[in-house]
């Protein structure tokens, strides 16, 4: 693993709180506001089976040449305040050394008025807690059409069983990474909301400026540490806006769930060009159990993962995902693919979690060059350790 200067703080502070680790770090009580601190460190590890294209070449971490890869992940900490009528959170990641959440949130009863950097309401992957979440590497459809965060202005309602809320946004809060102003919503409805009996649905869109007039869909096959992407429309010029509309469903029974995601894009063209628009979609649908018979809550339109009902035998779960993506339309060949992923995670007492996945891959592209379409079909494990508070 490698670490930078610039990575130490975000460490320095967990490695002082580790021996007294919890839930969350209770700080003090100013004017009724609750401070605490969290924390989330990640140490992920991949191997990777190649077929055609070397899914680590040009790694960063300095492994080329090489079919694994080691490295952390994420290196959180998140100071919050919580009561009265404002709470508020200010959080860096170490590793990729940039913002995380960082806002205010007024709260109106049930509605609120919530200003600075927040992710934006158009994916349940997205918005669900990066801990919990239960693959190591997010669905295709979540990294490729999930906005998450930026800096922006957002109003909102959140009921029992349902929510909705209306965001205006700009660019990420650190600078140099992701740009373009825009807008979006959310709206769920949840007809059962009870622990252990949770039935979800909702609708999202979002539409932004894109970046210097270009927009580029592409996406890692399911494995954050693979430094290349299988599917990639490669730079859509005279690119205007991109508009994403998407649908997903929840369902929560004792200690099974099921959750689903789809997603269609459009990029529309600006008025100097006679190029048609391009449009993409993808999707996923998983499941998990849980063999040891812990279940699920449900809080503001997200699952919420519980602790063991046994700290010291740990929570195990199976899961089984299917992701699809198509980014081929028109003269834009950016390829499809569809990957299986196998995984068993442990969270062992308040504090650890443990991932295991394995992710077979099946995509096609169209290569110029070849005047043909060429399949790459790796197999890819991955691993991670997780320590949070």
């Amino acid at each position: 693993m490698k670490f930078r200067t610039p990575h130490l703080l975000a460490l320095a502070v967990a490695s002082a709180l580790a021996g007294t680790a919890q839930a969350e770090i209770a700080i003090d009580v100013i004017n009724g506001s609750e401070v605490s601190l969290e924390g989330l460190m990640q140490a992920d590890g991949n191997w990777f089976d190649n077929d055609v294209a070397d899914l680590n070449a040009a790694s960063p971490a300095g492994n080329d040449g090489k079919d694994s890869e080691f490295d952390m992940r994420r290196a959180e900490v998140i100071l919050k305040g919580k009561g009265g009528r404002f709470d508020w959170v200010a959080g860096y990641d170490g590793k990729a050394n940039k913002w995380l959440d960082a806002n205010i949130k007024w709260k109106l009863g049930t509605n609120y008025l919530m200003a600075g950097q927040y992710k934006q309401p158009n994916s349940l992957e997205e918005l669900t807690s990066t801990r919990h979440n239960d693959f190591i590497a997010k669905a295709m459809v979540t990294n490729l059409f999930g906005v998450a965060r930026r800096v922006g202005v957002a109003y909102g309602d959140d009921q029992p069983n349902f929510g909705y809320q209306i965001s205006a946004f700009g660019r990420e809060l650190t600078r140099n990474l992701n740009q373009g102003q825009g807008f979006g919503g959310r709206v769920y409805f949840a007809p059962m909301a009870e622990t252990g009996n949770i039935l979800h649905f909702g609708l999202s869109a979002v539409d932004y400026d894109t970046d210097a007039d270009t927009a580029r869909p592409r996406v890692r096959p399911d494995a954050d540490q693979a430094t290349v992407r299988l599917v990639d429309t490669g730079n859509i010029l005279n690119a205007d806006r991109q508009r994403t509309f998407g649908v997903e469903a929840l369902w929560v029974g004792g200690p099974f769930k099921v959750q689903s995601e789809y997603m269609r894009s459009r990029v529309s063209r600006t008025e100097n060009t006679t190029a048609a628009d391009w449009t993409g979609d993808s999707w996923y649908v998983y499941g998990v159990w849980n063999l040891t018979g812990e279940t699920w809550g449900y809080k503001a339109g997200l699952p919420t993962t519980s602790l063991p009902d046994n700290p010291s035998s740990g929570m195990w779960q199976l899961g089984l995902r299917y992701d699809s993506t198509d980014l081929n339309d028109g003269n834009i060949r950016g390829g499809d693919e569809q990957n299986l992923t196998v995984g068993v995670n442990w969270y062992w007492r308040s504090n650890f979690k443990f991932m295991l996945n394995y992710v077979k891959v099946e995509s096609s592209k169209y290569v110029s060059s070849l005047r043909r379409e060429l399949d790459d079909n790796p197999n890819i494990l991955e691993a991670r350790a997780q320590f949070y508070w």
